[in-house]
C-alpha cells in the first residue's frame, strides 16, 4: 500500500504551500510527496476506532448519572468531522440524536492501540446542552493558520429525532495553544427559518484579517464573517448555481500564489463553481463566480476536503473510493485520479493533512446510522492515513 504524505512548507504569509518539485508524474499539485509502505503493522499502529463506548468521562458517579439520566446514550454518538493539530485529532460529534454528551472530542495519534478514547475539548462545561454560551452541536470545525479552533455550532439538536433549537448558532474560536475561547460570534442575523448551516471554511486575508466562510445550503447562500471586525452578510447564490434540491452545499478552499478560492457545489447540483475570495471579503461576489466544470450525469460529488493546496478530495455519493482532482484543470471524469479503494462497509466523510506528515481520513457507516440500523454496537467509525493498496 502507499501511504499519502504531504510535504509543506510555511511562507511569509504563514500558508501552506506545497512544494511544485513533487510528484510531478502525476502532474498535480495534490501531494508533495508519497512515501511507498506495505507493512500493515504501520498502518494498523495508525488506525483508530471512534466510538461512543470509549468516552472519557470526570469518574465513574458521573458517567452513571448520564446513563441513567439518558444523557448517555453509546450508540447514538458518531463523529463526522475532523481537524488535526500537531499529534492530537479533534472530533465533531453532531448532536442528531439524545444521549451525546458532549459535541467535540479530542484523542492522541501516539495511542497505540486501535480504539481511541474520546475526551471533550476543550472542557466539560463548555459541552452543556441547553446551555448557550456552551456548543451545542458542533456540525463542523476547522483550524485556521494561527492555530485557532473553529467549532460551526448549528444550536439545534437531536436532528434525526425531533429536532430542537437550544440556541442561537454561532461560531467558537478555542486557542490550541492554551484551551481557551477567544471568540463567540452570533449568526442569528445571518440565518432565515429555511436556514440549514453545514460547513465552515477559515480563510485569511492579505492584510491578516480572517474570514469565515459558512455554506447555508436552505437559503441558498454562504455566509461571510470578517472576524476581526465583527461584522458579516449573506451572498446569495445566483440561480444556475442552485437549480437543483437544496440538501448540502459543500465548501473547500483551494490556495493559490495569486489567491485564494472557495470551491463549492450542491450534492444534486449538476456543476462544480468558484469564487475568488477577495471578492467574498470585499462583498463584490455577484459576477465573480466561475463555472469550473460538469459533473458526469449519472453520479453526484461529496468534498471530502483538500491538502492545504490546490487538490480537492472527493468521492462519488453512495461509493467508498477516494478521488483526488487538481483544481488547476477543470472538473471531468478523467482528471479524478483514484486514491484510495473504499471499503463496503464505510464511507468516508472527511480527508485532511496532519500528523505525520500524512493525508488522514475519517469514514463511518453514516447511511446505518442516519436510518438507525447502526445495533447495539453503535457506528463504525475509524481514522486512518489515506492509503492505497500496492498493486
Amino acid at each position: 500500500m502507499i501511504l499519502y504524505k504531504r510535504g509543506y512548507k510555511k511562507t511569509a504569509s504563514h500558508y501552506f504551500r506545497i512544494k511544485s518539485g513533487d510528484l510531478t508524474v502525476l502532474a498535480t499539485l495534490f501531494i508533495a510527496q508519497t512515501l511507498a509502505v506495505c507493512e500493515r503493522n504501520y498502518i494498523t499502529d495508525l488506525s483508530f476506532k471512534v466510538s461512543g463506548s470509549h468516552l472519557t468521562f470526570p469518574c465513574e458517579s458521573t458517567k452513571n448519572i448520564y446513563l441513567q439520566s439518558g444523557r448517555y446514550i453509546s450508540k447514538n454518538i458518531i463523529g463526522t468531522r475532523m481537524q488535526i493539530y500537531k499529534d492530537e485529532a479533534f472530533i465533531a460529534l453532531p448532536r442528531y440524536r439524545t444521549g451525546v454528551p458532549f459535541t467535540l472530542a479530542k484523542f492522541s495519534l501516539r495511542t497505540r492501540g486501535c480504539v481511541a478514547s474520546l475526551t471533550p475539548y476543550p472542557c466539560w462545561s463548555l459541552q452543556e446542552e441547553g446551555n448557550c454560551k456552551a456548543i451545542q452541536s458542533a456540525v463542523d470545525i476547522c483550524i485556521d493558520q494561527m492555530d485557532i479552533l473553529w467549532v460551526l455550532d448549528s444550536g439545534i439538536c437531536n436532528t434525526l429525532e425531533q429536532p430542537v433549537r437550544r440556541c442561537a448558532p454561532k461560531l467558537i474560536g478555542i486557542e490550541l495553544k492554551t484551551g481557551q475561547v477567544v471568540k463567540m460570534i452570533d449568526l442569528s442575523n445571518f440565518v432565515t427559518p429555511e436556514s440549514r448551516l453545514q460547513y465552515l471554511v477559515i480563510d485569511y486575508a492579505a492584510d491578516g484579517h480572517a474570514f469565515a466562510y459558512i455554506s447555508d445550503a436552505g437559503a441558498r447562500s454562504i455566509i461571510v464573517y470578517n472576524i476581526m471586525e465583527n461584522k458579516g452578510y449573506r451572498v446569495v447564490l445566483p440561480k444556475p448555481c442552485c437549480a437543483c434540491a437544496p440538501d448540502v452545499l459543500y465548501l473547500c478552499l483551494v490556495r493559490r500564489c495569486c489567491g485564494n478560492e472557495l470551491f463549492f457545489t450542491y450534492l444534486s447540483g449538476d456543476k462544480i463553481y468558484k469564487v475568488k475570495c477577495g471578492f467574498l471579503q470585499s462583498g463584490q461576489a455577484a459576477g465573480a463566480i466561475v463555472e469550473c466544470g460538469i459533473k458526469p450525469a449519472d453520479r453526484k460529488i461529496v468534498f471530502l476536503g483538500t491538502d492545504n493546496g490546490a487538490a480537492i478530495f472527493f468521492r462519488y455519493k453512495g461509493e467508498s473510493d477516494i478521488y483526488i482532482w487538481n483544481t488547476e484543470t477543470c472538473f471531468k471524469s478523467e482528471n479524478g485520479l483514484l486514491v484510495q479503494k473504499g471499503n463496503e462497509c464505510r464511507l468516508p466523510t472527511e480527508v485532511v493533512p496532519g500528523y505525520k506528515r500524512l493525508m488522514w481520513v475519517i469514514e463511518s457507516n453514516f447511511p446505518d446510522y442516519v436510518t438507525n440500523t447502526v445495533g447495539c454496537l453503535g457506528a463504525s467509525v475509524v481514522v486512518h492515513p489515506l492509503v492505497k493498496t500496492c498493486d
